[in-house]
């Protein structure tokens, strides 16, 4: 996961990255936001307010939030290619949601995936010391002052994790 404010950088290491990395599927963003001027096409899923909301409403996103008023973006379930990694590149509110899901978001994502009643209380149970473990790890701080290190230093986490 790639996250930040908006402005200081996330595509262009992220664009600097896929370079380096061909394994990587990056997760295309939805936004309801319009194009800006000279934006690549595909840097987002543009569209409707109401398209957004029905892919929220059917549980198709694994983040999303309204950032800028008026304005909605999330990551949608992911679908990669085979042996890809995947890599998000969202803002912090999404980054939020993405390390931080609520006790209600993890029991209907089990239930959407089909677990049983006993498997998803047997899961929240073990859910809080999970959280509690994982608050305990270290994140890696990139600051993205040179471009080129800043993907190398991205890649070498991944490296590291493979």
């Amino acid at each position: 996961m790639i996250t930040g404010p908006g402005g200081v950088g996330k595509g262009t290491v992220v664009r600097r990255l896929l370079e380096l990395e061909p394994s990587i599927w990056l997760s295309r963003s939805w936004t309801t936001r319009h194009r800006r001027p000279g934006e690549p096409e595909d840097a987002y899923v543009f569209v409707s307010r109401d398209e957004f909301e029905a892919n929220a409403a059917k549980g198709g996103f694994i983040e999303w939030a309204e950032v800028v008023p008026g304005q909605l973006s999330g990551s949608p379930l992911p679908h990669p290619p085979p042996g890809c990694d995947i890599l998000l590149e969202i803002n912090v509110e999404g980054a939020r949601q993405v390390r931080d899901p609520s006790t209600e978001e993890q029991e209907a994502r089990m239930r959407r995936r089909g677990d049983s009643p006993d498997q998803i209380l047997t899961r929240l149970g073990l859910g809080e010391k999970e959280e509690q473990k994982g608050r305990e790890l270290a994140d890696a701080v990139i600051v993205n002052d040179d471009v080129d290190r800043a993907a190398r230093e991205v890649a070498g986490i991944l490296h590291r994790h493979r």
